[in-house]
Protein backbone atom coordinates (compact mmCIF):
# COMPACT_ATOMS: atom_id res chain seq x y z
CA UNK A 1 0.00 0.00 0.00
CA UNK A 2 1.49 3.40 -0.98
CA UNK A 3 2.52 5.72 1.81
CA UNK A 4 1.20 9.24 2.48
CA UNK A 5 1.91 12.12 0.12
CA UNK A 6 4.60 14.68 0.81
CA UNK A 7 1.87 17.27 1.48
CA UNK A 8 0.21 15.00 4.06
CA UNK A 9 3.52 14.35 5.85
CA UNK A 10 4.29 18.06 5.98
CA UNK A 11 0.78 18.92 7.17
CA UNK A 12 1.18 16.40 9.99
CA UNK A 13 4.47 17.98 11.09
CA UNK A 14 3.33 21.59 10.46
CA UNK A 15 -0.30 21.63 11.71
CA UNK A 16 -0.33 25.43 11.84
CA UNK A 17 0.11 25.58 8.06
CA UNK A 18 -2.89 25.30 5.72
CA UNK A 19 -2.94 22.87 2.81
CA UNK A 20 -2.46 25.75 0.36
CA UNK A 21 0.55 26.97 2.35
CA UNK A 22 2.02 23.46 2.31
CA UNK A 23 1.60 23.27 -1.47
CA UNK A 24 3.16 26.71 -1.83
CA UNK A 25 6.22 25.61 0.18
CA UNK A 26 6.77 22.80 -2.31
CA UNK A 27 6.12 24.96 -5.37
CA UNK A 28 8.66 27.53 -4.17
CA UNK A 29 11.40 24.95 -3.74
CA UNK A 30 11.50 25.06 0.07
CA UNK A 31 11.11 21.29 0.58
CA UNK A 32 13.72 18.62 -0.08
CA UNK A 33 13.55 14.83 0.21
CA UNK A 34 16.87 13.09 0.86
CA UNK A 35 18.67 16.27 -0.18
CA UNK A 36 16.78 16.75 -3.47
CA UNK A 37 14.29 19.61 -3.93
CA UNK A 38 10.81 18.25 -4.63
CA UNK A 39 8.23 20.57 -6.18
CA UNK A 40 5.37 18.07 -6.41
CA UNK A 41 3.37 17.87 -3.13
CA UNK A 42 1.67 14.65 -4.30
CA UNK A 43 4.93 12.70 -4.41
CA UNK A 44 5.03 9.80 -1.93
CA UNK A 45 8.41 9.62 -0.17
CA UNK A 46 9.83 6.35 1.13
CA UNK A 47 9.09 5.61 4.80
CA UNK A 48 12.69 6.26 5.80
CA UNK A 49 13.12 9.38 3.65
CA UNK A 50 14.66 12.49 5.22
CA UNK A 51 12.37 15.49 4.65
CA UNK A 52 13.64 19.05 5.19
CA UNK A 53 11.91 22.42 5.02
CA UNK A 54 14.25 25.37 4.41
CA UNK A 55 12.35 28.64 4.42
CA UNK A 56 15.44 30.57 3.26
CA UNK A 57 16.09 28.27 0.28
CA UNK A 58 16.24 30.19 -3.05
CA UNK A 59 13.22 29.81 -5.29
CA UNK A 60 14.29 27.86 -8.41
CA UNK A 61 13.89 29.47 -11.80
CA UNK A 62 11.24 27.78 -13.94
CA UNK A 63 12.85 25.57 -16.57
CA UNK A 64 13.10 27.29 -19.94
CA UNK A 65 12.06 25.19 -22.95
CA UNK A 66 14.66 23.72 -25.31
CA UNK A 67 15.38 26.06 -28.18
CA UNK A 68 14.91 29.26 -26.18
CA UNK A 69 17.86 31.56 -25.67
CA UNK A 70 18.65 35.25 -25.52
CA UNK A 71 20.80 36.22 -28.51
CA UNK A 72 21.21 39.92 -27.66
CA UNK A 73 20.23 42.32 -24.91
CA UNK A 74 21.03 45.91 -24.03
CA UNK A 75 19.14 48.68 -22.26
CA UNK A 76 16.68 49.09 -25.14
CA UNK A 77 16.25 45.74 -26.93
CA UNK A 78 16.19 42.00 -26.37
CA UNK A 79 16.47 39.50 -29.24
CA UNK A 80 15.63 35.86 -28.57
CA UNK A 81 15.38 32.55 -30.36
CA UNK A 82 11.76 31.42 -29.97
CA UNK A 83 10.96 27.70 -29.99
CA UNK A 84 8.25 26.33 -32.26
CA UNK A 85 4.89 25.95 -30.51
CA UNK A 86 5.26 29.13 -28.43
CA UNK A 87 3.14 32.23 -29.15
CA UNK A 88 5.05 35.48 -29.55
CA UNK A 89 2.52 37.35 -27.40
CA UNK A 90 -0.68 36.39 -25.52
CA UNK A 91 -3.59 36.14 -27.95
CA UNK A 92 -6.03 35.50 -25.12
CA UNK A 93 -6.11 37.24 -21.74
CA UNK A 94 -5.10 34.20 -19.73
CA UNK A 95 -2.60 32.70 -22.19
CA UNK A 96 0.74 31.99 -20.53
CA UNK A 97 4.00 30.46 -21.66
CA UNK A 98 4.42 32.99 -24.47
CA UNK A 99 7.76 34.33 -25.69
CA UNK A 100 7.19 37.39 -23.50
CA UNK A 101 6.77 35.11 -20.48
CA UNK A 102 9.97 33.25 -21.36
CA UNK A 103 11.93 36.50 -21.45
CA UNK A 104 10.56 37.52 -18.07
CA UNK A 105 11.36 34.06 -16.68
CA UNK A 106 14.94 34.46 -17.91
CA UNK A 107 15.06 37.80 -16.07
CA UNK A 108 13.88 36.32 -12.74
CA UNK A 109 15.82 37.26 -9.65
CA UNK A 110 15.41 35.35 -6.39
CA UNK A 111 12.43 33.56 -7.83
CA UNK A 112 10.46 36.75 -8.44
CA UNK A 113 9.14 37.60 -11.92
CA UNK A 114 10.72 40.69 -13.48
CA UNK A 115 8.60 43.83 -13.57
CA UNK A 116 10.73 45.41 -16.31
CA UNK A 117 8.83 46.72 -19.33
CA UNK A 118 8.64 44.67 -22.52
CA UNK A 119 7.05 46.02 -25.72
CA UNK A 120 5.93 44.12 -28.82
CA UNK A 121 7.45 45.38 -32.07
CA UNK A 122 6.85 42.41 -34.39
CA UNK A 123 5.70 38.78 -34.23
CA UNK A 124 6.44 35.40 -35.71
CA UNK A 125 3.85 32.62 -35.90
CA UNK A 126 3.38 30.25 -32.99
CA UNK A 127 4.34 27.36 -35.27
CA UNK A 128 7.49 29.13 -36.47
CA UNK A 129 10.82 29.01 -34.64
CA UNK A 130 13.61 31.56 -34.76
CA UNK A 131 14.55 35.17 -34.14
CA UNK A 132 12.17 37.55 -32.40
CA UNK A 133 12.80 41.06 -31.02
CA UNK A 134 11.16 42.99 -28.17
CA UNK A 135 11.75 46.58 -27.06
CA UNK A 136 12.52 47.42 -23.43
CA UNK A 137 11.92 51.17 -23.63
CA UNK A 138 9.28 53.38 -25.22
CA UNK A 139 12.01 55.11 -27.23
CA UNK A 140 13.12 51.79 -28.73
CA UNK A 141 9.50 50.73 -29.28
CA UNK A 142 8.79 53.83 -31.39
CA UNK A 143 12.00 53.33 -33.35
CA UNK A 144 11.33 49.63 -34.01
CA UNK A 145 7.77 50.34 -35.15
CA UNK A 146 9.23 52.81 -37.68
CA UNK A 147 11.72 50.16 -38.85
CA UNK A 148 9.12 47.44 -39.38
CA UNK A 149 6.45 49.78 -40.78
CA UNK A 150 8.86 51.06 -43.41
CA UNK A 151 10.33 47.61 -44.19
CA UNK A 152 13.82 48.59 -43.03
CA UNK A 153 14.57 45.29 -41.27
CA UNK A 154 16.29 42.36 -42.99
CA UNK A 155 14.31 39.20 -42.33
CA UNK A 156 15.10 35.89 -43.91
CA UNK A 157 13.47 32.50 -43.29
CA UNK A 158 14.29 28.92 -44.11
CA UNK A 159 11.24 27.08 -45.43
CA UNK A 160 10.48 23.63 -46.83
CA UNK A 161 7.65 23.88 -49.34
CA UNK A 162 5.87 21.04 -51.09
CA UNK A 163 6.69 20.34 -54.73
CA UNK A 164 9.23 21.87 -57.08
CA UNK A 165 9.42 25.55 -56.13
CA UNK A 166 11.09 28.00 -58.50
CA UNK A 167 12.85 31.17 -57.35
CA UNK A 168 10.37 34.02 -57.68
CA UNK A 169 8.97 37.27 -56.35
CA UNK A 170 5.40 36.99 -55.06
CA UNK A 171 3.16 40.03 -54.61
CA UNK A 172 -0.50 40.10 -53.63
CA UNK A 173 -2.98 41.89 -51.39
CA UNK A 174 -3.89 39.93 -48.28
CA UNK A 175 -7.20 39.90 -46.41
CA UNK A 176 -8.24 38.19 -43.17
CA UNK A 177 -10.96 36.10 -44.83
CA UNK A 178 -10.92 35.22 -48.51
CA UNK A 179 -14.47 33.87 -48.25
CA UNK A 180 -13.84 30.41 -46.80
CA UNK A 181 -12.81 31.38 -43.28
CA UNK A 182 -9.03 31.64 -43.78
CA UNK A 183 -6.62 34.40 -44.73
CA UNK A 184 -5.66 34.80 -48.35
CA UNK A 185 -5.17 37.08 -51.34
CA UNK A 186 -7.78 39.25 -53.00
CA UNK A 187 -8.12 40.75 -56.46
CA UNK A 188 -9.59 43.89 -54.91
CA UNK A 189 -6.44 45.81 -54.02
CA UNK A 190 -8.34 48.46 -52.08
CA UNK A 191 -9.55 45.79 -49.63
CA UNK A 192 -6.24 44.10 -48.85
CA UNK A 193 -2.76 44.91 -47.58
CA UNK A 194 0.15 44.73 -50.02
CA UNK A 195 2.49 41.81 -49.33
CA UNK A 196 5.76 41.03 -51.11
CA UNK A 197 7.78 37.82 -50.64
CA UNK A 198 11.08 36.91 -52.31
CA UNK A 199 11.65 33.16 -52.68
CA UNK A 200 14.99 31.56 -53.56
CA UNK A 201 15.05 27.81 -54.23
CA UNK A 202 18.09 26.38 -52.42
CA UNK A 203 17.82 22.58 -52.57
CA UNK A 204 15.57 20.07 -54.31
CA UNK A 205 14.21 17.46 -51.90
CA UNK A 206 11.96 14.46 -52.32
CA UNK A 207 8.54 15.98 -53.09
CA UNK A 208 9.65 19.33 -51.61
CA UNK A 209 12.07 22.25 -51.97
CA UNK A 210 14.22 23.94 -49.34
CA UNK A 211 13.88 27.69 -49.83
CA UNK A 212 15.40 30.84 -48.49
CA UNK A 213 12.60 33.39 -48.15
CA UNK A 214 13.08 37.12 -47.66
CA UNK A 215 10.23 39.30 -46.46
CA UNK A 216 9.83 42.72 -48.02
CA UNK A 217 6.65 43.26 -46.03
CA UNK A 218 5.59 41.40 -42.90
CA UNK A 219 1.92 40.43 -42.96
CA UNK A 220 0.35 37.70 -40.82
CA UNK A 221 1.10 34.24 -42.32
CA UNK A 222 2.50 35.95 -45.42
CA UNK A 223 5.00 33.23 -46.39
CA UNK A 224 2.54 30.43 -45.68
CA UNK A 225 -0.21 32.05 -47.77
CA UNK A 226 1.96 33.08 -50.71
CA UNK A 227 3.53 29.66 -51.15
CA UNK A 228 0.28 27.76 -50.56
CA UNK A 229 -1.61 29.86 -53.11
CA UNK A 230 0.99 28.87 -55.71
CA UNK A 231 0.47 25.20 -54.98
CA UNK A 232 3.40 24.84 -52.58
CA UNK A 233 2.18 24.79 -48.96
CA UNK A 234 4.86 24.43 -46.35
CA UNK A 235 5.66 20.93 -45.17
CA UNK A 236 3.71 20.44 -41.94
CA UNK A 237 1.10 23.04 -42.92
CA UNK A 238 -2.36 22.39 -41.44
CA UNK A 239 -4.28 25.55 -42.38
CA UNK A 240 -3.50 26.60 -45.96
CA UNK A 241 -3.97 23.20 -47.63
CA UNK A 242 -7.57 23.33 -48.91
CA UNK A 243 -6.61 24.29 -52.46
CA UNK A 244 -4.07 21.45 -52.66
CA UNK A 245 -6.61 18.90 -51.45
CA UNK A 246 -9.21 20.21 -53.91
CA UNK A 247 -6.65 19.48 -56.62
CA UNK A 248 -6.45 15.88 -55.37
CA UNK A 249 -2.98 16.18 -53.83
CA UNK A 250 -2.35 15.24 -50.20
CA UNK A 251 -0.18 17.70 -48.24
CA UNK A 252 3.12 16.52 -46.78
CA UNK A 253 2.72 16.03 -43.03
CA UNK A 254 5.44 16.67 -40.46
CA UNK A 255 5.83 17.01 -36.68
CA UNK A 256 6.15 20.78 -37.03
CA UNK A 257 5.71 23.58 -39.56
CA UNK A 258 8.89 23.79 -41.63
CA UNK A 259 9.47 27.50 -41.25
CA UNK A 260 12.35 29.06 -39.29
CA UNK A 261 13.21 32.77 -38.86
CA UNK A 262 16.93 32.47 -39.58
CA UNK A 263 18.12 36.07 -40.04
CA UNK A 264 17.19 39.38 -38.44
CA UNK A 265 19.01 42.67 -38.96
CA UNK A 266 18.37 46.41 -38.60
CA UNK A 267 19.92 49.66 -37.38
CA UNK A 268 19.60 50.03 -33.61
CA UNK A 269 16.68 52.44 -33.07
CA UNK A 270 18.60 54.45 -30.45
CA UNK A 271 22.33 54.11 -31.19
CA UNK A 272 22.07 53.74 -34.97
CA UNK A 273 24.54 50.84 -34.92
CA UNK A 274 23.95 48.13 -37.53
CA UNK A 275 22.95 44.84 -35.87
CA UNK A 276 22.38 41.39 -37.36
CA UNK A 277 21.80 37.89 -36.00
CA UNK A 278 21.70 34.37 -37.39
CA UNK A 279 19.77 31.42 -35.95
CA UNK A 280 20.44 27.81 -36.90
CA UNK A 281 17.32 25.62 -37.34
CA UNK A 282 16.54 23.49 -34.27
CA UNK A 283 17.23 19.72 -34.26
CA UNK A 284 13.63 18.74 -35.04
CA UNK A 285 13.70 20.96 -38.16
CA UNK A 286 16.96 19.33 -39.30
CA UNK A 287 15.55 15.85 -38.63
CA UNK A 288 12.55 16.46 -40.91
CA UNK A 289 14.82 18.03 -43.53
CA UNK A 290 17.07 14.97 -43.45
CA UNK A 291 14.05 12.75 -43.94
CA UNK A 292 13.00 14.77 -46.99
CA UNK A 293 16.42 14.45 -48.65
Amino acid sequence: MPGPTLAALLRDKLPDRSWSEIRALCARGKVSVDGKVVLDPTERPAADARIEVRLNAPVPKPPLPPGFRVQFEDGHLVVIEKPEGVSSVPYEKKETGTAMDLVRDAWRRDGKPSTAALYVVHRIDKDTSGLLCFAKTKLAERGMHHIFKNHLADREYLACAQGRVESQRIESYLIEDRGDGIRGSTRHTEQGRRAVTHVEAVERLRKATLCRVRLETGRTHQIRIHLAERGHPLVGETVYIRDLRRAGVEPLAAERLMLHAATLGFEHPVTGKRLAWQSEPPPEFDAILKRLR
